[in-house]
């Protein structure tokens, strides 16, 4: 059974051991304090392991506890592993960044965008231009999330059963096309809004490679990179080790909740949300990035590939909190950051909310799981939990401070 273990000492590779113990008493204060269930965090620098921690449960009804072979729902953490796959056909000339979505998916024909108004009164118009595939991955498609409740357009995926993103009883292609039902927010290619856009970059994929997505996933991606337990569903054998998923209560503490349908087949395969992997599973991948695009001997893309998907693309080379198309994204840990294909990208490090280095991506998870890399310090850091908080943390900003600090050279 493969599971991530600590390779070196922390001062080997220039790792201050004292600061990675306050990274650990801080995380496990939430823990002691019933914030949080349990949790995994591991720092890596030049791609071998100086810091595994584990702490808590994995279960707390049952007492199992954090093991480095936890399973984890990683959620959106989903979305750089299927732009990596988009990438892929990229690079095998079946499928370009500038491909109009409707030549894939042709329920995406003759978009039409808000332009005012709400309800049966809303106004619309045609797009001026059509939304491109790397308008999926950078997300300034115009789609957006029922959740936000923020935008008229957002009331619409509410009014067509798309609250939790998905199309009540329907697979991949059903929902999709209840996308492509709606009008957009804002002409494509001119603002960022996170939405739906990479269920729809998933279902390009399966049209693309005649492969459903959880089977191209794992043929393309989880077996040559050597990902055992990544997939997008539970085994028997994986079932013990899957972490009980925890949503916050009104007095402060945490309790079960509904997770993803993991145990069979899963009918929607979401490439926005529907992983579940080890610390194992996504060390691998994000090995893969740090070492650009190739490990062990096994190349998925080409060094520009991952080059091109960690540049920031948003228009006018701006951050997050510039484009940003709703109040939800005006806050203080989009400065400085921009997006790429998959991943958010420092590009001003002196505006960041939490110390960064220049060109530092990642992405986070919904239940509280975030990953980043470094190429400045050769850093590579993963933190697994399993709470779906109704109110953020605030815990990543501290997460990166206290990495920062334990950074020697820098």
């Amino acid at each position: 059974m493969a599971q991530l273990r600590q390779e070196v000492a922390p001062g080997e590779v220039g790792l201050d051991e004292e600061a990675l113990d306050r990274l650990d008493r801080h995380v496990a204060r939430l823990v002691d304090e019933g914030h949080l269930p349990g949790f995994l965090v591991a720092v890596s620098r030049g791609g071998r392991v100086a810091h595994l921690t584990t702490y808590g449960r994995r279960d707390v009804g049952a007492g199992l506890p954090v093991t480095s072979d936890t399973l984890y729902r990683v959620y959106s953490m989903t979305k750089p592993v299927t732009s990596v796959a988009a990438l892929m056909l990229v690079e095998e000339g079946t499928l370009s960044l500038d491909d109009p979505v409707s030549e894939h998916l042709p329920a995406f024909a003759d978009q039409r965008v808000h332009v005012g108004g709400s309800g049966a009164g809303m106004e619309t118009r045609p797009v001026e231009q059509p939304i491109l595939v790397r308008h999926l991955m950078t997300h300034t498609a115009g789609l957006t999330f029922a959740f936000y409740h923020c935008h008229p357009v957002d009331a619409l995926y509410r009014e067509a059963g798309l609250e939790s993103a998905v199309l009540p009883g329907s697979d991949l292609a059903g929902t999709v096309e209840a996308y492509a039902r709606l009008p957009l927010q804002f002409e494509p290619g001119t603002q960022w809004n996170y939405s739906v856009a990479t269920n729809v970059l998933g279902r390009v994929i399966e049209v693309v490679s005649g492969q459903p997505l959880d089977v191209f996933l794992a043929e393309r991606i989880f077996r040559p990179l050597g990902m055992p337990d990544a997939g997008f569903q539970v085994t028997d054998e994986q079932r013990g080790r899957l972490a009980e998923l925890y949503g916050d209560t009104d007095s402060g503490g945490i309790e079960p909740i509904a997770g993803l349908p993991l145990f069979g087949r899963p009918r929607f395969l979401s490439g926005s949300g529907g992983m579940v992997a080890t610390a194992y599973d996504y060390h691998r991948f994000m090995e893969l990035l740090r070492r650009r695009g190739e490990l062990d001997g096994t190349r998925l893309l080409r060094p520009g590939s991952v080059d091109l998907m960690t540049s920031n693309h948003l228009p006018g080379g701006a951050d997050l909190r510039a484009v940003g198309s709703r109040p939800a994204h005006d806050e203080p840990g989009n400065d400085g950051v921009g997006f790429g294909l998959g991943v958010s990208v420092v590009i001003d490090p002196e505006r960041t909310q939490a110390p960064s280095g220049l060109g530092t991506y990642g992405w986070s998870g919904v239940a509280t799981t975030t990953f980043w890399v470094d190429p400045g310090r050769d850093l590579t850091v993963q933190f697994l939990t399993q709470l779906r908080p109704r109110k953020s943390l605030k815990l990543y900003p501290d997460l990166k401070r206290l990495v920062h600090e334990a950074v020697r050279d820098a």
